[in-house]
């Protein structure tokens, strides 16, 4: 979990320091892809047992926002390129 909580960000950045619009929306799409791992694996720890209800739902509001803005960027990044 700690490995694709950190891909997201690291991707990002990566990304964008590559000096295209192309290769900054190839990392961006990598970052969306550890998205949905995290969210995978959120799901998995509270089936699991090792997350509470409670602490379920706010880890998983959050990434939803991380989602919802990277799947926004992703969409003004893509109307650069085409």
């Amino acid at each position: 979990m700690r490995r694709a909580a950190i891909s997201i960000p690291s991707n990002i950045a990566e990304g964008r320091r590559r000096g295209t619009s192309k290769e900054y929306r190839q990392f961006l799409q990598i970052a969306y892809g550890s998205g949905g791992e995290l969210e995978t694996q959120l799901e998995i720890a509270l089936n699991l047992g090792y997350l509470k209800r409670e602490g379920y739902q706010a880890l998983d509001a959050s990434l939803q926002e991380v989602m919802r803005m990277l799947n926004a960027l992703l969409v003004k990044i893509s109307a650069l390129i085409t």
